[in-house]
């Protein structure tokens, strides 16, 4: 495993583990790791520290104090930075009001869509994932649905 801090094009910064640096660059590619503030897929590794454990000798050792951090590093953004803008602010209220009223329904999000929209089942707000070609399929058949604008589901990083 390998614990990476990563930063979006809006510069929140997060921490995130990976099975390997292969894992990261696919899960990169795919689109599947995002931002844990704004959602945004367009992340990059950010310079950091590596962590590594000392020698068994060296840790039977009494450890050294660490030294009070600068101004700098106490004014610099936390792994889990807040919301910089009014609109990001207002996309994380979006995110907040969709996850407390509605129900996740994942993959299954279009036939859940579906079967509510030809009365199968009881009508409930819902989010989740759909293909391009289930989303189409959707609106085609007059099912009233709309992309979210952030990412949803399961936990990407």
């Amino acid at each position: 495993m390998i614990n990476y801090t990563l930063k979006c094009a809006n510069d929140h910064r997060f921490d995130s583990w990976f099975q390997s640096a292969a894992a990261f660059d696919k899960l990169k590619a795919a689109g599947m790791v995002a931002c844990a503030v704004c959602g945004d897929t367009n992340v990059e590794k950010a310079m950091m520290a590596p962590r590594v454990r000392p020698a068994r000798s060296a840790a039977a050792k009494p450890q050294e104090t660490t030294p009070a951090p600068t101004p700098e590093a106490a004014s610099a953004p936390g792994p889990l930075s807040q919301p910089a803008s009014p609109a990001e602010q207002a996309l994380k209220e979006l995110r907040d009001h969709v996850e407390a009223n509605s129900d996740y329904v994942g993959k299954d999000f279009a036939s859940e869509a579906r079967a509510m929209h030809d009365g199968d089942a009881p009508e409930r707000p819902i989010y989740g994932e759909a293909k391009v070609e289930e989303a189409k399929a959707l609106i085609e058949d007059g099912v009233p649905v709309a992309p979210l604008p952030f990412n949803i589901g399961r936990k990407t990083n």
